[in-house]
């Protein structure tokens, strides 16, 4: 039987699915935020905001990132069919129960919404241990971690106790991801790209760079653990500046003439963004809110870099140019505007309502139009295939 075009491949389902998600949740949250509504009684609707856009949406971001990637890595053929739907169904129910906890009860929705990352650890396991690829395992280390923090959020939730904690390692979790793998894939974009220009090109991976990584994880444990601590402040100045020096030897500036590619540049320039706010909240702490780091991080390293590869990942494995149209350069403003007026919305507090609607909105605008129009070629055959199909 031939498997759907929807189904061959993991980016197809689980990007068209985080987008849709990611888009009308935080709608959903800025309608409660005003007061006109309330969402999710069972876990308050904070804490199901911050949830649903971690485990919910950049999780099948993770997901479809994953099981487009590790083929690749590994040379395998694709999980796809009905495993992929499978998947995408427990997905699915994740958030159903994620909503109607109040009536099924938090732990039996806790219990649903756990076993996805459980189940994408299981079969991507499977295939990287099959094809040998040992060096991609430690990205399941930090989708492991991703499972922890879960699963740490649901019993706080059970206990009756705060969330931070759980939240926190949840996030370093996806920054870690955003370091490494955003740290491979955009450099070499780059280096692609640059020779085809006749530029300087990037600085190989080299002693910074492992320096870059190995601090930005250690300030992420130091944030997680105490997040207030002048340790925490040491390390997150430190982090800072070796990032920043990252960035600069990728030789990015000329890529402002590919948004496709410069894009992820200006998603990662959001890393030492938020340790430098990280660094000034713990030095003037009344002047700087934690929302203004994690916003940086979320919306702006993690919302953007996502953004920039289901755009960047849709366009070449449907069999389409590199090459970002007037409606994704859209998208990539809209995303820019919602993390620069989320952290705006924290450092200053008596604007926070309109800034958080324009953030709001921004968010809604890039991830709803990238179901507009990248929808479709999702749910289509690639395109030098259906050519080769009888009629």
């Amino acid at each position: 039987m031939q498997t759907h075009p929807l189904l061959s491949y993991g980016f197809r389902p689980f990007f068209l699915l985080a987008s849709l998600w990611g888009g009308m949740a935080v709608p959903l949250w800025l309608i409660s935020y005003s007061g006109w509504l309330f969402i999710n009684p069972a876990y308050g609707d904070q804490n199901w905001h911050a949830h649903e856009l971690i485990f919910g949406y950049a999780a099948a971001v993770i997901c479809g990132f994953l099981f487009t990637a590790i083929p690749n890595w590994t040379g395998r053929f694709p999980v796809r069919g009905w495993p992929l739907l499978l998947l995408a169904g427990i997905w699915l129910l994740g958030r159903i129960a994620m909503l109607g906890a109040n009536v099924i009860g938090l732990a039996t929705a806790g219990a649903i919404d756990v076993l996805f990352l459980v189940m994408v650890i299981g079969f991507a396991a499977r295939e990287i241990i099959a094809g040998r690829n040992w060096r991609n395992l430690r990205v399941l280390t930090l989708v492991g971690t991703l499972l922890v923090g879960n699963i740490l959020f649901h019993v706080a939730v059970l206990r009756g106790d705060p969330t931070d904690l759980a939240l926190r390692l949840s996030i370093a979790a996806l920054i870690a991801l955003v370091t490494l793998v955003g740290g491979r894939v955009t450099p070499s974009f780059t280096r692609n790209w640059l020779v085809k220009q006749g530029k300087p090109l990037p600085s190989s991976f080299g002693r910074s760079d492992a320096l870059a990584i190995g601090a930005t994880i250690l300030t992420l444990l130091a944030w997680v653990v105490a997040p207030e601590a002048t340790l925490t402040f040491g390390l997150a100045l430190v982090a800072a500046a070796l990032l920043i020096l990252r960035l600069v030897r990728w030789r990015g500036w000329p890529t402002w003439r590919e948004p496709i590619l410069a894009i992820m540049h200006v998603a990662y320039a959001f890393l030492p963004v938020g340790f430098l706010l990280l660094g000034a909240r713990i030095v003037w702490p009344d002047l700087i809110p934690g929302s203004a780091v994690t916003h940086s991080w979320t919306v702006g390293a993690i919302g953007t870099m996502t953004l920039a590869v289901m755009t960047r990942a849709s366009l070449g494995h449907t069999g389409r140019a590199l090459k970002a149209s007037p409606a994704t350069i859209i998208f990539y403003v809209a995303m820019l505007i919602a993390a620069l007026a989320r952290i705006a919305a924290a450092l200053a507090p008596q604007i926070a309502l309109p800034l958080l609607m324009l953030s709001g909105a921004g968010w809604s605008l890039a991830l709803l139009g990238f179901v507009v129009v990248y929808g479709p070629m999702l749910a289509a055959a690639h395109p030098t295939r259906a050519r080769t199909t009888p009629a």
